[in-house]
């Protein structure tokens, strides 16, 4: 992998988040030996004040030492070496169990040496409900008479509890780390897409140039012809040609710089324009285009003056008018109104479409973004059209707008302030 800025950057904010991982696991490690450990004591210490009571009762002296065994993480043997009552063991075991606040279930069972059984005592637990018992879980210490095992069922998962706060941290962290890993795939993802546009675009730029120079090259070769010269008609046309031939380059380079999104190139050349004057030339071009039976209604005073862009506004009038009649299955109709309140004009273009699908409305105006459609193949396009609207109303400080009419087809929005209003 090449390590570019970017790269680096990542793999340094990955490698942070797993180290505070690992050394969240590690305090959980050692949270949980502590924990553990503070368990155990109080269990010893518990047990051994149960075996003096019961020595103190007997009223006689401790002969041996260690007399508190564990023999597994949750089961003990405790070595008496005396005589002593169930009733008063179980008394004693409950008492000296809430002096060290251990809260915890256990079931004990008593060695009976005339029976060389264990017997099982009784179940101790603060849940109402019916504890599950373990008799055959207390086996018999060779080499001992007096002594009674106890068992805590539910210890290791008692270990799991008390280190609540431990494992919400670490599931916090370990929910960082999935998000940051997602969000740098859509990151690398995103970043391939911005080169292919970008690709795109140089692509189409060199697409678009090179047919262009070819026109150019032979229109001014064609003009400077003796046979062109003598014939003033065949001149005008060659005149024309080339006129437009220029005219269509500086068109492709304004748009192709906004599809670029190097909005900083572009400059604004605002003058007045008589708004139902320049629909009506959208009109008759979109007429002239369409092969379909396509109605245009233009519902606007002829009064209404704005001030804007001729030629960026023009391209925006003709794009929106372009797709409600590419994007109309048969018969466009259209309608052109505008409303008129103290803040400014509200344009809306209304058609007869098939509409968009409301979860792809959203995401009309990105760049190069094109909504799913059956007949998609056989509608021409890039993507660029509404992303070309969007920049050049934004750089107006107007307002755009899209949604789907109650019945068929969509209505777009463009709001001009009254500041742009003559």
């Amino acid at each position: 992998m090449k390590f570019t800025r970017l790269n680096s950057i990542i793999l340094a904010g990955f490698l942070c988040i797993v180290g505070v991982l690992v050394m969240q696991l590690l305090m959980l490690k050692q949270a949980y030996r502590f924990e553990k450990k503070d368990f155990e004591e109080k269990i010893h210490f518990a047990l051994q004040d149960v075996v003096k009571r019961i020595y103190r009762d007997n009223k006689t002296e401790l002969t041996i030492t260690n007399q508190v065994k564990k023999i597994t993480d949750d089961y003990y043997i405790v070595n008496l070496d005396d005589v002593f009552e169930h009733e008063v063991l179980e008394y004693y075991l409950k008492t000296e169990f809430e002096k060290v606040k251990l809260e915890l279930d256990y079931e004990y069972a008593i060695y009976d040496c005339a029976t060389d059984e264990m017997i099982y005592g009784s179940y101790i637990s603060s849940d109402t409900g019916k504890p599950e018992k373990c008799e055959k879980c207390f086996k018999k210490n060779e080499g001992l008479i007096y002594y009674f095992g106890i068992r805590f069922p539910d210890l290791q998962h008692k270990f799991i509890t008390s280190l609540g706060q431990y494992w919400i941290y670490t599931g916090i962290l370990l929910l960082v780390l999935i998000i940051y890993v997602y969000s740098v795939i859509l990151l690398l993802k995103q970043k391939k897409y911005t080169e292919l546009q970008t690709d795109f675009i140089n692509n189409m730029t060199h697409e678009f140039k090179t047919p262009l120079s070819s026109i150019l090259i032979a229109s001014q070769y064609a003009t400077s012809q003796e046979e062109i010269k003598n014939n003033p008609k065949l001149a005008k046309y060659m005149q024309i040609i080339t006129n437009q031939s220029h005219k269509l380059n500086h068109h492709i380079e304004r748009i192709l710089n906004v599809a670029k999104g190097d909005a900083k190139w572009i400059e604004l050349e605002k003058n007045t324009i008589n708004l139902k004057e320049i629909l009506e030339l959208v009109k008759e071009n979109t007429l002239l285009k369409s092969n379909k039976k396509t109605i245009i209604h233009i519902d606007v005073s002829d009064k209404i003056k704005i001030l804007a862009d001729e030629f960026h506004f023009n391209n925006i009038l003709f794009n929106l008018v372009d797709n409600a009649v590419k994007y109309c299955p048969e018969n466009p109709e259209i309608t052109i109104k505008s409303s008129e309140t103290e803040k400014g004009i509200t344009l809306e273009f209304t058609d007869n479409g098939s509409g968009i699908s409301p979860q792809h409305i959203d995401y009309v105006f990105d760049k190069f973004y094109r909504v799913p459609r059956e007949n998609k193949k056989d509608i021409e396009g890039f993507g660029i059209g509404l992303f070309y609207v969007k920049k050049i109303i934004d750089l107006h400080h107007w307002k755009i707008s899209i949604k789907n009419n109650p019945t068929k087809g969509i209505t777009v929005s463009i709001f001009i302030p009254k500041k742009d209003i003559l």
